[in-house]
């Protein structure tokens, strides 16, 4: 996926080279209420990429919503609990919605679903940062959106991360693509 000149992600989206605005690379994940995939994501990416010696200094990882409802709301327990059962920190996450200019500062914009890219992209129609978490995860159908497990029950939490593991050894390769250009 990661090339010398960006990475063309399976919604038709270039994810880089993304100018540098700013060190360290700033990575947001984005759901609908950012309770349940959104922060899932941000917390076992952070765990990830500091596994892979990508610590702070290289990466922040961030989430939010594409919704305000949630606002201010912790991450959804089933979520929490899932997570502290993969020995991943829930941490002190609370729900915020994402903004125009959080989408045009960050290097990457990794959405849960496609509704999403286009939602943020009416936000900020010529934002090149956007991409769907499944791009990463070179067995996913191309367009296929991370499923919400907020209706179903505790089960679809476990899918969830399953699916965002997945996608976690590409994410980190682009990554290191974007942190370090002069290394590939």
């Amino acid at each position: 996926m990661p090339t010398p000149h960006g990475t063309r992600t399976q919604a038709g989206v270039d994810t880089g080279p993304h100018p540098r605005q700013h060190a360290p690379l700033w990575v947001v994940f984005v759901c609908w209420g950012n309770i349940c995939r959104s922060p899932m994501a941000e917390q076992v990416a952070r765990a990830w990429a500091a596994r892979a010696g990508l610590d702070e200094s290289v990466v922040v990882f961030d989430s939010a919503g594409v919704s305000d409802e949630e606002r201010g709301h912790r991450i959804d327990h089933r979520a929490a609990r899932v997570l502290a059962a993969h020995g991943y920190d829930a941490g002190t996450h609370r729900a915020r919605e994402i903004t125009p200019a959080d989408i045009e500062t960050a290097d990457l914009v990794i959405a849960a679903e496609p509704q999403h890219v286009a939602m943020m992209r009416r936000l900020v129609p010529d934002a090149t940062n956007l991409a769907l978490i499944s791009d990463f995860n070179p067995a996913a159908p191309p367009g296929e959106g991370l499923p919400d497990p907020w209706w179903g029950a505790a089960d679809g939490f476990e899918s969830t991360l399953a699916a965002i593991e997945d996608a976690l050894p590409g994410l980190l390769a682009h990554l290191r693509v974007l942190a370090f250009p002069d290394a590939v």
